[in-house]
């Protein structure tokens, strides 16, 4: 069940991200312009190809990895094949992924690596099989990781990952505040003592500590209440958290970009980035329900099964993604398809049972014992506004649902580049899985 109140309450949220999803969804902007600044400083964007590869091969483990290829395979479109490479293994656990090239891939093929961790044996061994071969590899992967040196050592290139603010600096708003609160300066000559009554008060006016906290931006409230102790030593992170996916495609844009395979120059990355700040304020924990658009997507979700429609090649990833962090962050069951396929596809769901439209059994019936029952609910995706014109089968969409029964819910972008207006897809679909997840329970 979702709690309704739980999403109008920011403390409350704040105290139910142990993960700090929340943060991550907000810091997705400032990634990017991390990503850009290490893909800057490692030379990519000073990078002379002597032309395309004929293949790009992309490997890594979990769901932002997974995100990464199927962005870049509907951006690159025919331009080039782009061949995501799946992990085998008896356990998702790092340690037992491996990985393999195809047996035609030479010194004309370009290999990706992207993982938040580094630490998987699987991929240092790609990285070896890629270098005996030819194969020109570059990896997006924490600094100082067994996978960086082993790329680096085999005359790859590696690109730090562009961590979270709070990763980065190893500790969060919570534990900050704590130190600062206990910490003692000594006092030194010419310098005056912090604990003498006589010196200005220094949380006065126009003192660092009244203009405000690191997450007030966002509506992160300031205290963490009695789950700072565990933010001490918080559990890790889901792959599909918010943040991961454009702190590892955002070097790979830039080095795609250099390579002529898509359209992704480093202006166009800014404004990736300001999009995605956009839609954080727009989204925040402070901004009310019935005027946040991820908000309303989640209590539109909840108790129902979400079918995810989406209109263009990017708009279809946005929604994969949609669905795939649906039912690993929040455990809630969706299926994503494509129009015009998603129509046949979907229609029986529609029209039948569990998870059929409206119910025309007996209205007086007594319900007090029957199980809970899945309702359809379609989710639209669009990647362009309703009238940019072109061929479209939303209006076929809007016919079938609403000839069902069952309720549409649609979200379209604002104007601009592909890459912003699927940015901002993706921004509110992740802020809808994050605060689903917060309201129903935490399943994450």
């Amino acid at each position: 069940m979702l709690d309704d109140s739980l999403l109008d309450a920011p403390e409350a949220l704040a105290r139910a991200d142990l993960h700090d999803l929340l943060r991550g969804a907000a810091e997705a902007g400032a990634r990017v312009r991390t990503a850009l600044r290490h893909a800057t400083e490692s030379g990519l964007t000073e990078l002379k190809p002597d032309g395309r590869p004929r293949a790009v091969l992309i490997a890594g483990p979990g769901t932002a990895a997974t995100g990464v290829a199927d962005l870049i395979t509907a951006l690159a479109g025919t331009g080039c094949p782009v061949v995501r490479l799946a992990p085998t293994g008896v356990a998702p656990a790092a340690g037992a992924l491996r990985w393999s090239l195809p047996g035609w891939t030479g010194p004309v093929d370009l290999l990706l690596i992207v993982t938040p961790d580094g630490t998987e044996p699987g991929l240092t061994l790609l990285a070896e099989q890629a270098y005996r071969r030819g194969c020109t590899v570059v990896a997006v992967a924490p600094s100082r990781t067994p996978l960086a040196e082993s790329v680096d050592g085999s005359h790859g290139l590696t690109v730090p990952m562009a961590m979270s603010p709070v990763a980065a600096y190893g500790t969060t708003y919570g534990e900050a505040e704590s130190r600062v609160g206990t910490r003692q300066e000594p006092t030194t000559p010419g310098r005056p003592d912090p604990t003498d009554p006589a010196q200005p008060d220094p949380t006065g006016p126009g003192s660092p500590d009244t203009l405000g906290h690191p997450g007030a931006a966002h509506g992160v409230p300031e205290d963490r209440g009695p789950l700072t102790a565990p933010h001490h030593d918080p559990p890790e992170a889901p792959a599909a958290a918010p943040g991961t996916l454009w702190a590892l495609l955002t070097p790979l844009l830039v080095l795609l970009d250099r390579t002529g395979l898509i359209a992704a120059p480093v202006d166009t990355l800014q404004k990736v980035a300001d999009r995605l700040d956009d839609v954080a304020e727009r989204c925040g924990p402070a901004i009310t329900t019935y005027s946040n658009p991820a908000k309303t997507l989640a209590v539109e979700l909840s108790e129902s099964l979400p079918l995810i429609w989406s209109e263009g090649q990017a708009a279809g990833m946005a929604g994969r993604r949609f669905a795939a962090a649906l039912a690993e962050l929040a455990g809630h069951a969706a299926l994503a398809a494509e129009l015009p396929e998603a129509l046949p596809a979907h229609a029986a769901l529609l029209a039948g049972g569990g998870a059929g439209g409206a119910d025309s059994d007996d209205f007086f019936r007594d319900r007090t014992e029957e199980p809970a029952v899945l309702r359809a609910r379609v989710i639209m995706l669009r990647e362009r506004p309703s009238d940019a014109g072109g061929l479209t089968a939303a209006p076929a969409a809007r016919e079938l649902a609403h000839s069902h029964d069952t309720p549409l819910s649609e979200l379209e972008p604002e104007d601009g580049s592909d890459l912003e207006r699927l940015a901002e897809l993706i921004a509110i679909t992740d802020f809808a899985a994050v605060y689903l997840t917060l309201a129903s329970g935490g399943r994450s």
